[in-house]
């Protein structure tokens, strides 16, 4: 199963966002091209726990029974799937600048490997190993990035 530890991955991951313009259209949802590059970086920065949202009622519920069915295979997020407070972007982003910091959160979790994933619950899903982690975390991306075609 593919999985953002392994460089190779991370450096599809990367090739692919370095395609995306601000013209970029979207095939669902809302956010533009920019917005999911800040996006996709909080994601990041949520697998290495330097953002720590609480896990809301609705996850403590659902997410055991959810989790197992998402990180099962190499089968693509759905679309329009919900996402945790703390990762809105609703603001204007500039992509270029988003981006770079898209790129360098990848390097940064690929780099520091398992030891660098957060012991701190998902909001969602609940406790999540390091292979959990990396691969959601692929999943995430790979969503955001077929979200624009690319």
């Amino acid at each position: 199963m593919k999985n953002l530890f392994e460089p190779s991955v991370a450096n599809e991951l990367k090739e692919r966002a370095l395609r995306l313009t601000s013209d970029s259209e979207r095939l669902w949802g809302k956010m533009n091209a920019a917005q999911v590059m800040a996006h996709c970086a909080g994601g990041l920065e949520l697998a290495a726990g330097q953002m720590r949202p609480p896990r809301k009622l609705i996850g403590r519920i659902v997410g055991p029974i959810v989790k197992p069915l998402v990180l099962r295979d190499d089968e693509p997020m759905r679309r329009n799937t919900p996402t945790i407070d703390a990762l809105r972007v609703n603001d204007d982003r500039n992509l270029n600048a988003e981006r770079a910091r898209f790129l360098d959160m990848i390097d940064r979790f690929v780099a520091a490997g398992p030891a660098g994933c957060t012991t701190h619950p998902h909001s969602f899903f609940g406790p999540l190993t390091p292979q959990e982690w990396a691969i959601l975390m692929y999943k995430h991306l790979d969503h955001h990035l077929r979200q624009f075609g690319v």
